[in-house]
């Protein structure tokens, strides 16, 4: 796959192209160099570049479109109805011209690269303000699992444009004054693994709950990692040690819980994915063993030392407790995730924390 006006394949992108691809995607593409010169096998992909979204705006007045509902709201119309009314204007401008063969014909190289004739991909939404200081766009913005065959895939990507408005990220710029027509969006297409007939979940670099550097907790359930990072199952959890992973000859492994995991995605016949209740077995049944932890584990450790980079803090706990962000500052910690809803009053926290001492800033931390 090589690099056209308006996608970009993952392995030639990195952080530096945050402002073209957004937070995500440059992550992602950091990800797909980094791990698959370490022998580890990332799903391939590619990214619609700002360019694309920006010439969306700019054909047929969509911009002055969107302006004269945004000055409905600040009139007081109701955010639901100015929402629904840009939405429907985004998916009813037709994409620039280029673009959907652009990326049907990125889709197709995967194909090839794959060897399978419909891949089945995640459609993903990247803001190009995400990951920056100030702001944070988490669970705002759509993703869309097992797309297949060109028409679902421009379609997921069209739904991925309109979700930039979204009543969630229209209030979040409102009330944090980001112009909305100054973030453009970047659509990520990544292959899928079959986790539907697995599992998967997230790695934590320090305990969530407690904030305590030396461990790594794993969070894992059955079926695409999307019920457990909505938060709609209670997953497996693994607590390992790192110190403990430096000898082969312990097991770094020190506290298991097996979650309920009553429910998990998997796909459906026509494409995307559905909800269903797991079984019995699955129930009581740990989603890892020990091996495939220390080995998620290890590598984990290792990649974050072998780039020289420091880890940041993602969990589900609320972040803006002024203890528990007073004690993450004390720790070292370099990133923070944090609710939209929650930013000014943590950013009030690290600052009063930091003083005098100053050790970078509060971000949504998605590509740490």
């Amino acid at each position: 796959m090589t690099s056209r006006p308006y996608v970009v394949p993952f392995r030639e992108l990195g952080r530096q192209d945050i402002r073209s691809v957004g937070g995500e995607d440059a992550s992602l593409g950091e990800l797909t160099a980094r791990l698959s010169a370490a022998g580890v096998r990332v799903p391939p992909g590619f990214a619609t570049t700002a360019r694309a979204y920006e010439e969306l705006l700019a054909a047929h007045g969509l911009r002055a479109s969107i302006e004269d509902q945004i000055a409905r709201l600040r009139d007081g119309a109701p955010l639901e109805g100015v929402g629904r009314a840009i939405r429907a204007l985004v998916l009813r401008e037709p994409l620039p011209t280029l673009l959907p063969g652009e990326i049907v014909t990125a889709y197709e190289d995967l194909a090839r690269g794959t060897g399978g004739e419909e891949p089945s991909v995640a459609v993903r939404s990247s803001a190009t303000a995400e990951d920056l200081p100030g702001a944070s766009f988490a669970g705002q913005l759509d993703t869309y699992l097992n797309v297949r065959g060109p028409e679902q895939l421009l379609a997921a990507c069209h739904r991925c444009f309109a979700s930039l408005f979204t009543d969630r990220a229209i209030d979040y710029r409102e009330r944090m004054g980001f112009g909305h027509l100054s973030v453009a969006l970047s659509v990520g297409v990544q292959v899928m693994v079959r986790a539907d007939l697995a599992g998967a979940g997230v790695i934590f670099t320090l305990d969530p709950e407690t904030g305590f550097p030396d461990v790594i907790v794993v969070s894992a359930a059955w079926g695409p990692g999307e019920t457990v990072v909505s938060g709609q199952v209670d997953p497996d959890e693994y607590s390992v040690f790192k110190p403990g992973l430096e000898n082969s000859s312990l097991n770094p492994l020190i506290d298991v819980q097996v979650g309920a995991k009553r429910r998990k995605a998997v796909y459906a016949d026509s494409g995307l994915t559905r909800i269903v209740d797991t079984t019995p077995a699955e129930r009581v049944r740990r989603v890892l063993g020990d091996d495939d932890i220390r080995t998620l584990a290890g590598r984990l450790v290792a990649e974050a030392h072998e780039a020289g980079r420091t880890v940041g803090l993602c969990g589900q706990r609320p972040s803006d407790d002024p203890a528990f962000t007073e004690f993450l500052v004390r720790s070292g910690i370099d990133s923070i995730s944090v609710a939209p809803d929650s930013f000014a009053r943590v950013k009030e926290h690290v600052a009063r924390a930091e003083n005098p001492r100053r050790s970078g800033d509060v971000h949504d931390g998605a590509g740490e």
